[in-house]
């Protein structure tokens, strides 16, 4: 999974916790910083679901279970489907498996603990969540190959992503939205945030992916192209998030979040030029992670109104 990183060749890739303690290395071995990417978009379902049925302490620390359960096992089964890959990057060698600071044994190990918490987590919550929980795990798991077949594997990976804000709204009311359309919204939004941003973390790889086979939109198209493939996506992004603030009902703090959120995605596409990527690490972990932040306090601030 793109997703993090440093873009030079040091010995540990950016956005990683210092240290070799086991828990230390099974945080890293899923990026564990990066949780502040989508996890405000699962919450801005629970808040919009609010408006519809009552939110327990239950279901909210459930549906955080489950969304951290489901995302160990997406990072950490995409670590394991691309050991091999990531051996022959420079710029990701020194991962856990490749480096060798966790065994196949403990990774496969780990990955079905989570698969096993998060179909716990679901079905707790409710029956529908319950037999969606195998289709959700079977989707973003495959993602992991999605690279070898397809050039946009970064929409998979949204798309990954984006059925959280769905997951969390189905969470708390067990059944669909009205509108229909509101969940499907919702995961068009994140689904072209997190496509446009990894389509910017592909850029470093250009290289080496086509060396190897491995397929993107910067392989496909150039970096100037992909660039713009980019802007359009995050361009979708701005307007789903309108079209779902007004169909679940939000208010005014709500949309001087998106509007926040979409400036600050204007500023991460001026750090990054097709002949310059030394401003790229910003642009990925600091820029997204406030804009998923802002988002959802917006949505939190309008419904504690």
């Amino acid at each position: 999974m793109r997703c993090g990183g440093s873009w030079g060749l040091s010995s540990r890739e950016g956005q990683t916790l210092a240290g070799e303690s086991l828990l230390v290395r099974y945080a890293n071995f899923v990026r564990l910083p990066h949780t502040v990417f989508a996890l405000p978009f699962a919450l801005l379902g629970v808040i919009t679901a609010s408006l519809v049925a009552p939110v327990t302490w239950r279901i909210l620390v459930l549906s955080v279970l489950a969304f951290t359960a489901a995302r160990f096992v997406a990072l950490g089964f995409n670590r394991i489907a691309d050991r091999e890959i990531d051996a022959k990057n420079p710029r990701t060698r020194n991962r856990e498996l490749p480096s060798g600071r966790l065994s196949l044994a403990q990774a496969w190990s780990a990955v079905l603990a989570a698969a096993g918490l998060f179909l716990w987590c679901a079905w707790a919550l409710n029956p529908l969540c319950f037999a969606l929980a195998p289709v959700a795990l079977l989707f973003i798991s495959a993602y992991s190959y999605a690279k070898r077949f397809t050039h946009w594997s970064h929409l998979w990976l949204g798309l990954a992503d984006g059925i959280a804000t769905p997951a969390g709204y189905l969470a708390v009311t067990g059944r669909w939205s009205d509108p229909w359309w509101l969940l499907p919204v919702g995961a068009l939004a994140v689904t072209c945030w997190v496509g446009g941003f990894d389509v910017f973390y592909a850029l470093p790889d250009e290289e080496f992916d086509r060396s190897e086979g491995l397929k993107s939109l910067v392989v496909r198209m150039g970096r100037s192209s992909s660039i713009v493939a980019a802007k359009l996506l995050h361009g979708i992004t701005v307007l789903a998030l309108v079209a779902f603030g007004w169909g679940g009902h939000l208010g005014l703090a709500y949309y001087v979040g998106v509007a926040i959120g979409a400036a600050i995605m204007a500023y991460e596409h001026q750090l990054v030029h097709p002949t310059d990527l030394s401003r790229l690490d910003a642009a990925f972990f600091g820029a997204n992670g406030l804009i998923a932040i802002v988002v959802f306090l917006g949505a939190l601030v309008d419904r504690l109104r």
